[in-house]
């Protein structure tokens, strides 16, 4: 057996911690499993060890259907994500990765169940990473065969257990699906790369049940320091997943587990890593980019708050500032909450008062899209002022506010 890097199954003690690169909240502990987890690479990527926490998602296109996948990937990676997955079930779908490879500007995960040629040739396609589980792809010298170009290639694999597909002997020793039995099959798929002197890994552990997913991972970190990839499979629909993901993730982010991320909705991947964004935002575990602040709407409201928060939120919730803007409805509540963020509007009368850093500086007389055209001028204007980084520039000229 290879030497053992002491870095791996057992409880964990722990290194000096790695500094944060990311912002921490005070309110949540800081360190713990995520700052002593091994340190691994996904391409430019890096994972574990206290990096920051790079979202991923998986393409729904057919990998076979290169334009569509390519386009996939370009609006995902536009949307925020660090690392796409995609599946390669065939011989098909694995010659299409080198021409995916060459046009992808974010890191490329195989997804491979079972056959482990059609890993062989995802490596040779360079992709950066394996998602394979090394039980399911029949004998040690398939394992070792592609633990070996892996390695040479520096590309890491993750082991994803889920709970509707546990090995049929832990089922009946563990009575159905359990935490426990998800451990132990995430183990029993570690040391089958360990014994080949693999040591580049991740590993999930993934059910739809919530609270099932949240004592498997805390079982896990007790376990092992390898980093730990988070998500609630099959979490359902863009609302119910959404939910399911902030609760389940957002319980072990906090708790300081958890070294990637992906969300799993039923819907289009862009709006998976939104939602992960946002989560990490949520906890400050990443950088707070555009907030946009809108309250409920009330019998007061004098404008479409839902509306013109939502378009707000489309033409500005990407650029790289961190700023909060805040759309009010009404004169109750509305000025001061407006006058707390950084950029606000606040509805009253026949339009509504534009604020800047707590001050009035115009008043607004337009509709939904007119106001979000204002505050779309605004932000670029306040970043420029700050000297934020500055997008490249949208097409089109924003509608102008009325100064005072």
């Amino acid at each position: 057996m290879p030497e053992h890097p002491d870095l791996v199954i057992r409880p964990q003690t722990g290194p000096e911690r790695v500094a944060h690169h990311h912002a921490v909240s005070r309110y949540f502990p800081t360190g713990g499993h995520r700052d002593t987890t091994r340190a691994i690479r996904v391409g430019r990527v890096p994972i574990g060890g206290g990096a920051p926490i790079p979202v991923q998602t998986m393409t729904k296109t057919d990998t076979q259907d290169v334009p569509a996948t390519i386009e996939q990937i370009a609006k995902v990676a536009t949307a925020g994500a660090d690392l796409v997955r995609l599946a390669v079930p065939d011989n098909a779908a694995a010659a299409a990765l080198p021409a995916i490879k060459a046009a992808s500007p974010i890191p490329l995960i195989a997804d491979i169940h079972f056959n482990y040629l059609l890993a062989l040739r995802a490596l040779e396609a360079g992709v950066d990473g394996l998602r394979l589980n090394p039980g399911n792809v029949g004998g040690s010298e398939r394992v070792e065969t592609v633990a070996r170009e892996a390695r040479a290639r520096g590309v890491p694999i993750r082991i994803g257990v889920n709970a509707g597909s546990l090995e049929r002997d832990l089922l009946e020793e563990h009575g159905g699906p359990t935490p426990e039995a998800m451990v132990e099959s995430a183990l029993r798929h570690v040391r089958i790369l360990e014994d080949s002197g693999f040591f580049d890994i991740k590993v999930s552990l993934k059910a739809s049940n919530v609270p099932m997913t949240v004592a498997a991972y805390r079982l896990m970190a007790a376990k092992t320091r390898y980093p730990l990839h988070l998500g609630i499979t099959e979490a359902g629909t863009a609302r119910t997943g959404s939910v399911k993901s902030a609760v389940g993730l957002g319980i072990l982010l906090a708790e300081g587990i958890g070294d990637t991320i992906r969300v799993s909705l039923a819907t289009d991947p862009a709006e998976e890593v939104v939602v992960g964004i946002q989560i990490l935002r949520a906890l400050a575990l990443r950088a707070p980019g555009v907030n946009v602040i809108a309250c409920p709407s009330c019998g007061r409201t004098e404008i479409d708050v839902e509306k013109v928060a939502t378009e707000v939120e489309k033409r500005i919730g990407a650029l790289p500032y961190q700023v909060s803007v805040a759309v009010m409805g009404c004169a109750v509540n509305g000025p001061g909450e407006a006058a707390e963020a950084e950029l606000g509007f606040a509805a009253g009368g026949r339009g509504g008062l534009l604020y800047r850093d707590g001050k009035v500086v115009g008043r607004v007389q337009a509709g939904p899209d007119e106001i979000a055209d204002v505050l779309a001028r605004e932000v670029e204007a306040w970043a420029a002022e700050k000297g934020a980084r500055t997008p490249d520039p949208a097409a089109g000229a924003p509608a102008a506010a009325e100064r005072p």
